[in-house]
């Protein structure tokens, strides 16, 4: 569940809802699929996660992501709305063509579902020679898996409504908020992290809705303990080897400056058609760190060519991995790979 910042144009539903921070697709198609942030898909029932006794990563050290090269980064596929399949040219973004009409070198970064894909489809991206990022909630959670899926006894879904962490249903999703200043929600949320990410061998964590402070959650949340929750999951994800990231910026400065000294990495939606970018990457573009940018052809609303030129100069300018996306996130990327010099003001 994609989480974006919302102040211009475009912006009816969400906005209605309090800034709730969630992706910034059209309102016409919100309700079915909002980018990373919607409803779920059956999962596909996928082998028990690896022990945990077998993390690939060495804890206390972890991959800490480049932003170098033409694209201020590597090129990035991310891909949940279905187990990967790594025999799929579609998934793997392979052939994809870039903001200069060539064909794009393929992808080495792969962000998706941490729960929906097992180790083997990490331990086979490894293989390829590329990075696994783990796509989890760390805000809120829906009952979209089983206990199988999850490969454990009792899902963190249940472990969270067990435990009294859960507040406000999220407007058009079918999950909830959950209270992050619980220590119970702290340690569920570490199990995942450990048992879905670390155990499987990925590379890094995307955390979505990490920003729950903006939002109407049933509970008091203030941006300073949103930012000690976020900076307490990075410092775990980093004792057991896994970069961590921050989800997008909800248009404040002071919340990136908060996490980026924790965060390997930003991952942020739209920031050129919201007009953030100069908001919320900065603190990760001076500091040397990647900055992925997704755009949506939902929002743009033309050929993919025609997309790609309304904000690749910028991103490549301005030190961010820009890539355009469909907002389904099933395999369709266009990166702009433009080879610019990068401009850090």
């Amino acid at each position: 569940m994609q989480k974006t910042v919302i102040i211009l144009g475009g912006l009816s539903l969400l906005f209605a809802a309090g800034f709730a921070g969630h992706s910034q697709q059209p309102a016409a198609a919100a309700a079915a699929a909002i980018s990373g942030h919607r409803p779920r898909p059956t999962p596909t029932p996928t082998p028990t996660p690896t022990p945990t006794s077998t993390l690939r990563s060495t804890p206390g050290a972890w991959w800490h992501p480049s932003d170098t090269g033409p694209n201020n980064g590597p090129e990035f596929q991310w891909e949940i709305d279905h187990p990967l399949n790594v025999n799929s040219a579609a998934d793997m973004g392979d052939g994809a063509l870039n903001a200069a009409g060539k064909t794009a070198p393929d992808p080495t970064v792969f962000d998706i579902d941490g729960i929906l894909n097992p180790a083997s489809t990490v331990t086979a991206l490894h293989a390829l020679g590329d990075k696994a990022i783990c796509y989890v909630e760390v805000g809120s959670a829906g009952n979209y898996y089983s206990a199988a899926d999850e490969g454990i006894g009792v899902t963190y879904y249940a472990q969270l409504q067990a435990a009294g962490d859960m507040g406000r249903k999220m407007q058009g999703y079918p999950e909830y908020y959950v209270n992050i200043n619980a220590a119970s929600t702290v340690s569920i949320i570490k199990s995942m992290i450990r048992q879905q990410c670390a155990a499987k061998g990925f590379d890094a964590v995307e955390p979505d809705i990490d920003d729950s402070y903006t939002d109407k959650t049933n509970y008091t949340i203030t941006e300073a303990q949103n930012e000690a929750y976020d900076n307490t999951l990075g410092a775990y994800a980093h004792s057991l080897g896994l970069a961590w990231g921050q989800k997008n910026g909800d248009n404040d400065a002071a919340f990136s400056k908060a996490l980026e000294p924790t965060a390997d990495f930003l991952l942020d939606e739209e920031c050129n058609y919201y007009q953030t970018c100069a908001i919320v990457t900065p603190a990760y573009v001076h500091a040397g760190k990647l900055v992925l940018n997704a755009e949506y052809t939902d929002d743009w609303g033309s050929k993919t060519a025609t997309d790609l030129g309304k904000f690749c100069a910028a991103d490549t300018a301005d030190g961010i991995d820009g890539t355009l996306f469909t907002s389904a996130l099933a395999g369709q990327h266009n990166p702009c790979k433009l080879g610019a010099t990068r401009r850090i003001s």
